[in-house]
């Protein structure tokens, strides 16, 4: 089954050379490629994508009230954000509004493509220097760890998660469906009440929840 993505990027050359790389991989139907996201709504309605890759910095409505829309009315889309920016800010941003992923441009296509793969399955793709600063990001937790009420098998997914995981990597060392690896990720992100992997993960880590 091929993954269906779209992808926002103001810049013409670069949209164009995506486009070609998405059109052209084995296992991703590429369903269009827009400069902002003014109509995003309409789009994610008529072109159903699994998966949307993400710019910042674009005219309109921009990467980031894009991401928030799309989450709001499509909860179930992964965002990934493929921006040059590296701030603080706009990664705190973007994660608490629901991004699964945060890489930056100047990654090669054939990291761009495994991060699609990865996202797809579970993951939570980063930029290694972005995994970092999330995790700077979130606040340090008094040394008792507060009570979410997970359950041992939710506390044991989150444990996989932290480990890098994907969805499919968790249901065999559980011995379980990916079907209930999501119900469980569901149940911990909203006692949590976090909007993605990575949030989930941070905060677990931060807190020391695993």
């Amino acid at each position: 089954m091929e993954i269906r993505v779209v992808l926002y990027e103001d810049n013409t050359d670069l949209r164009e050379s995506m486009s070609v790389l998405l059109r052209g991989t084995p296992g991703i139907e590429f369903k269009g490629a827009f400069m902002n996201c003014d109509d995003v709504l309409a789009q994610m309605k008529e072109l159903k994508p699994e998966i949307v890759l993400m710019d910042i910095d674009m005219p309109g409505i921009n990467g980031i009230e894009g991401l928030k829309l799309v989450k709001k009315s499509f909860p179930e889309i992964e965002i990934l954000m493929l921006t040059v920016f590296d701030d603080n800010e706009r990664i705190f941003e973007s994660i608490c509004a629901g991004a699964s992923g945060y890489i930056l441009k100047t990654v090669g296509p054939a990291d761009i493509i495994s991060a699609i793969h990865q996202l797809h399955s579970g993951g939570a793709p980063m930029t290694p220097s972005i995994a970092r600063k999330v995790l700077r990001l979130f606040p340090k937790s008094s040394p008792v760890a507060p009570e979410y009420e997970l359950t041992t098998r939710e506390k044991e997914t989150l444990s996989w998660l932290a480990k890098g995981y994907s969805y499919k990597m968790i249901s065999e060392q559980m011995g379980v469906t990916i079907h209930t690896i999501n119900a469980h990720c569901k149940k911990i992100y909203e006692k949590l009440h976090v909007h993605s992997n990575t949030e989930a993960v941070a905060k677990a880590m931060n807190e020391k929840i695993v």
